[in-house]
């Protein structure tokens, strides 16, 4: 089982490089609801089995 540092994303930024995306259309993803994220303050965080995981429901 992965630790949850070398799961955790932390902004838009990163997770966007992640998954191939721009930072500003994982903000629109975010706002609709599509992904997965914790806010803490003005802080995004991601992790990444759970943006793999979406984007695996996506494609099916």
């Amino acid at each position: 089982m992965a630790m949850l540092k070398d799961d955790l994303l932390t902004g838009a930024k990163a997770a966007g490089d992640y998954i191939g995306r721009s930072r500003t259309a994982i903000y629109h993803m975010v706002e609709r609801g599509e992904l997965p994220v914790v806010r803490k303050g003005n802080r995004l965080y991601f992790r990444k089995s759970e943006l793999e995981a979406a984007f695996r429901s996506e494609a099916a």
